[in-house]
């Protein structure tokens, strides 16, 4: 074992293994007198990132996971070590390359001078203890068994287009009318979708996603994302502790579950705001339970809405296709999650709260889909 590798592996004992500060303080010391080190601690940090994929995670669960449970310094570390990983790993999938092109960008170690070599130490071994400590998840396909064509691609950049427009502007009717189109080709998107599927040599199959499901209020938004993806014949399981939401489905799918549910909750937020700020003008303070009243009447009155489109939108000629492919779902939900449980909203105690988010939740842009045919 060369001097270098030693100084690592004596820093990691003391450090990695031993919660306390004392060994963080002595794996960093160690680790801040032997400049030599350096290397070795970064080629040891990229095999822990490889390590974190084979339990599991992926590049946007590890980075939502170290920015919940330590600071930003971590953050930008931990993308450094994914980007560098990256270029020696196997080749990935599509939803993969989008999580590395979104990883945050900030000062690493060889920029920012300001920062010591004792304090660089004692974030690199911290954000090694969260590595380290990483457990095994429910795996995931880097890449949907059908990759979605150059049509489909540019049908899905038209609706995030339209959404974000709709989320942007000040004028309720303009907003109306973007998401109602919106709403319009993502139906179109989704039964398109499935029609190419079932005629296709090989068979489709779904895959899952992650979604982050951030504090706070994070019980209102799984709820609300549970009610999208159920009205885009997807399921949602949530893992409370870690922060985010498996989502399983076909492929076309999943893309409006996510913009749906992203735009949802933006709306959500800005309603919120405003009839927060009604409320404080009206000599009301409790903010916190206002808020989460209003959030969880949003999720509960916004997934009324999607089911009751969800019950008109499909034709009797379309059922055999859409059944082969709900079953199929369920299927992969089952293996991925042979137990699971129901979420119940909890905490519910702000009567103006919850009547500010129902009455929000029918303002919110959730017309019903046209009928597929």
């Amino acid at each position: 074992m060369t001097s270098t590798a030693s100084t690592v592996e004596r820093a990691f004992r003391a450090a990695l293994y031993d919660d306390t500060d004392t060994g963080l303080d002595t794996g960093a010391s160690l680790l801040a007198a032997d400049p030599g080190a350096d290397a070795e601690l970064v080629r040891r940090g990229e095999e822990f990132v490889a390590a974190a994929w084979r339990r599991g995670w992926q590049p946007a669960d590890v980075v939502r996971l170290v920015r919940r449970e330590l600071e930003e310094a971590h953050v930008h570390l931990a993308a450094a070590l994914i980007r560098a990983q990256a270029g020696r790993d196997r080749p990935r999938g599509r939803r993969w390359a989008g999580q590395l092109a979104a990883l945050p960008t900030g000062p690493d170690r060889a920029t920012d001078r300001a920062t010591d070599r004792f304090s660089h130490a004692t974030t690199v071994l911290e954000l090694y203890r969260l590595l380290l400590r990483l457990p095994a998840l429910e795996p995931l396909d880097d890449e949907p068994r059908r990759a979605l064509g150059p049509a489909a691609s540019r049908m899905l950049t038209r609706i995030r287009a339209l959404l974000a427009k709709a989320e942007a502007t000040g004028y309720p009717e303009e907003a109306e009318a973007l998401s109602a189109k919106a709403q319009e080709l993502m139906a179109r998107h989704s039964v398109d979708e499935a029609l190419l599927a079932a005629e296709a040599p090989a068979p489709d199959a779904p895959g899952a996603c992650r979604i982050g499901v951030e504090p706070p209020y994070e019980q209102a938004k799984a709820v609300l994302l549970d009610a999208v993806a159920t009205a885009n014949h997807c399921r949602a399981v949530w893992n409370e502790p870690l922060g985010f939401s498996t989502v399983v489905g076909f492929e076309a799918d999943l893309e409006a579950v996510e913009l749906l549910y992203t735009s949802l909750l933006v709306q959500a937020t800005h309603a919120m705001t405003r009839a927060e700020a009604a409320q404080r003008a009206g000599g009301r303070k409790r903010t916190k339970t206002f808020r989460q009243s209003f959030l969880a009447a949003y999720a509960h009155r916004v997934g009324d809405r999607l089911a009751a489109a969800a019950e008109t939108q499909v034709t009797q000629d379309l059922l055999p296709v859409l059944a082969t492919r709900a079953i199929a779902v369920t299927g992969r939900l089952e293996t991925m999650f042979p137990q699971t449980t129901t979420t119940r909203l909890r905490g519910v105690s702000d009567a103006a709260g919850w009547d500010e988010g129902a009455r929000a939740a029918d303002r919110a842009q959730v017309r019903a889909r046209p009928r597929l045919e």
